[in-house]
């Protein structure tokens, strides 16, 4: 029997959408088409780290990987080294991952990424400024309005529409005894780009001799800094203990502030060069860290949640981005192997909800925990290097993942909501 051609609509076109379309877009069985609330395809923040996992996943989903990273001027990472930031340990080593992978990470610029994966897709599937409004499920298929009053309906819907999106309000409903939105995860950061040279010569050149990346631990806050698009930038960040959200999720830094926050660093070999550097910026923000403590389920008949929409996480294992594009492959693997019409759409985005909902809390959880070790208030091990180094050292190996398994299993799992 000929398939009959599903219509998916993916709400939200930063990476985790671009990364779906890349792997939809060509399947003769569906038409796909993109919308972003943007009066253009954009990513917020600076850098992102792509483990070997998620570089993984990625395959799975994108022709040409390594292409497409070479475009967006990825920078492999030739180690990542972990360094006391405060106190009587400030500029000691604690770690370094050296060799601990097979496969080097990289480290590519959200919006050269972005850029490279937009590439490919045919332009005619892709719609800025589109915000929106309306999910309606009461008729066949699902009826999407959008804030211009334009109305489209589609066999399914999937929201890559952020942490606070549209999607996620439909799919999850909180209630008066249990709210399932997002909340401060106990966390601010700041990210800025600036010119290799120019951070080179401000944080000092033994810092720049291989494209390491350091993460610098110390009292209250964490430093990171390392290098991207081809060698020519150094993204820097500097994340700190919030005590006292701001209501608009973001905070004017100045000068004051930061060394107020990193008081117990200013004697140490880091603080100081990147608060220079971040003021060198136009109007510089700390901008607070959300997350989705409890999320109930990623589908709701045939309009499902994917990346930042369903698992949003702050970023202290550098694991945001991987999980969106393991759900990207999970979720396309489904629609290309068990849905050959509309009718099977909702057995197979349970069947994603089945496979990717725990991980995706676990995920969640393990960071919150890991930032607090990382700014030092872990209560046990402090800022003692005897006791970190115990403290970190298993949390990562979880993230571990062979994709084909992750994908056999959801496969599989289709048959029990069928």
């Amino acid at each position: 029997m000929a398939n009959d051609t599903v219509r998916v609509a993916i709400i939200g076109g930063g990476l985790a959408g671009a990364t779906l379309a890349n792997a939809l877009y060509k399947l003769p069985h569906i038409a796909v088409n993109v919308f972003e609330s943007a009066p253009e395809f954009s990513e917020r923040g600076a850098a992102v780290g792509l483990s070997t996992n998620a570089q993984a996943a990625l395959q799975e989903s994108v022709e040409s990987l390594k292409e497409v990273l070479q475009k967006a001027g990825s920078v492999p990472i030739a180690s990542t080294r972990l360094m006391i930031g405060s106190g009587p340990g400030a500029g000691s080593l604690l770690l370094d991952f050296a060799g601990m992978e097979s496969e080097p990470e990289l480290i590519v610029h959200r919006a050269s990424l972005l850029r490279e994966l937009l590439a490919p897709l045919p332009k005619d599937i892709l719609h800025p400024n589109k915000k929106l409004t309306k999910i309606d499920t009461s008729g066949d298929g699902v009826t999407i309005t959008f804030e211009d009053d334009t109305v489209s309906q589609f066999d399914a819907v999937i929201g890559a529409d952020g942490v606070f999106g549209t999607v996620r309000s439909h799919v999850v409903k909180s209630d008066q005894d249990q709210d399932f939105s997002a909340s401060p995860g106990g966390f601010w950061d700041c990210r800025v780009l600036a010119p290799f040279d120019i951070a080179k010569a401000t944080l000092g050149e033994e810092l720049f001799k291989l494209d390491r990346q350091y993460g610098w631990l110390g009292d209250g806050a964490f430093i990171m800094h390392d290098v991207l698009e081809n060698g020519t930038l150094v993204q820097m960040v500097i994340s700190a203990v919030e005590r006292d959200p701001p209501k608009d999720r973001k905070r004017p830094l100045t000068r004051e502030f930061l060394e107020s926050t990193l008081s117990s660093w200013m004697e140490g070999p880091i603080a100081k060069g990147v608060i220079d550097l971040i003021l060198e910026q136009p109007n510089p923000q700390g901008y607070s860290q959300w997350e989705h403590k409890q999320t109930p389920t990623y589908a709701k008949g045939r309009v499902c949640i994917i990346g930042d929409a369903a698992h949003a996480t702050t970023p202290w294992q550098g694991a945001g981005a991987g999980q969106a594009f393991e759900d990207v492959m999970v979720l396309a693997a489904l629609l290309k192997n068990r849905v050959t019409s509309p009718k099977d759409i909702d057995a197979a985005f349970l069947a994603y909800d089945a496979v990717r909902r725990p991980r995706g809390q676990q995920v969640v959880d393990s960071s919150r925990g890991t930032g607090t070790i990382l700014c030092g208030m872990d209560p046990e091990a402090g800022l003692d290097p005897a006791k970190l180094m115990p403290a970190l050292g298993p949390r990562w190996a979880f993230l571990e993942l062979d994709p084909k398994a992750h994908i056999a299993a959801a496969l599989e799992k289709v048959a029990e909501f069928s």
